[in-house]
């Protein structure tokens, strides 16, 4: 065993770097905890800057592609984990690095624009709904969390790593989809239209704000459709994760049945 002592540098360090959003930036390293996450970051190319295992609370292995292996305890591994109920594993990954022009799209891309996400649980979630349905892309604008919180990728599942996924500015957002020639649908309890009434099999960008506040003025002045969800009881939204889950669907049943 490496390490079992709860003083150890190391694991505190980790710690560290779990909770503190600026030492993340800092250093530029993420946490990814999990086999299954771990595994959709490898073999998305990730290369682990080192990995940790606690071997009493491993019970399924991975291919480590040679990098730097430590031995905790199980009392050293529950100090560093973020999850309830920890499977032995955690690695340590240089933060991904991807632009806007670093995307791939599709003929008829769909792409999510998720704006000012506070929540770890809901930008998560965000990202399996798109990957479960082939979205493009996800695009973080000027984000409240940090996408590579830790808290994300673990509500994502991994996702984080199986979907493309950038952060940036709404300014450049703008611009780089209205050089692809993508639609931009902005979804709001103010607008006229029902969500399932609007063609959404050509290029879409499908823009989500807040749960409080909704999108901004800068996405509801430029885009070129506004949609709802009808709400039929007394509470007048949905969580955000929902909403975008719900309008994403609509798309690829219309493009299922085209």
């Amino acid at each position: 065993m490496d390490i079992i002592s709860l003083q150890n540098p190391k694991v505190k360090y980790l710690v560290k770097l779990r909770e503190d959003k600026r030492q993340r930036q800092r250093d530029g390293l993420i946490l990814v905890e999990g086999v299954d996450e771990l595994t959709l970051a490898l073999n998305a190319g990730l290369k682990p800057q080192s990995l940790l295992t606690a071997p009493e609370l491993a019970t399924r292995s991975i291919n480590h592609f040679n990098a730097e292996l430590t031995t905790v305890s199980r009392a050293v591994f529950e100090k560093i984990s973020y999850r309830d109920n920890p499977d032995g594993w955690l690695g340590i990954f240089p933060t991904p690095k991807k632009s806007l022009n670093d995307l791939k799209l599709s003929p008829s891309p769909l792409v999510i624009v998720a704006e000012s996400v506070e929540k770890p649980g809901n930008l998560g979630a965000i990202l399996r709904t798109a990957d479960a349905a082939g979205v493009d892309a996800v695009i973080a604008c000027d984000p409240r969390v940090d996408l590579w919180n830790p808290n994300v990728i673990r509500a994502s599942r991994g996702a984080v790593f199986a979907v493309p996924t950038v952060e940036a500015e709404s300014s450049n957002v703008l611009a780089w989809l209205r050089s692809k020639q993508m639609r931009i649908l902005a979804a709001t309890p103010s607008a006229e239209v029902v969500y399932t009434d609007v063609d959404l099999q050509a290029p879409t960008a499908i823009a989500v704000g807040t749960e409080d506040e909704g999108l901004t003025d800068f996405w509801m002045q430029n885009a070129d459709i506004k949609v709802k969800i009808p709400m039929l009881g007394r509470v007048n939204s949905l969580n955000v994760s929902i909403a975008t889950a719900l309008i994403t669907y609509e798309s690829v049943r219309q493009r299922d049945a085209k």
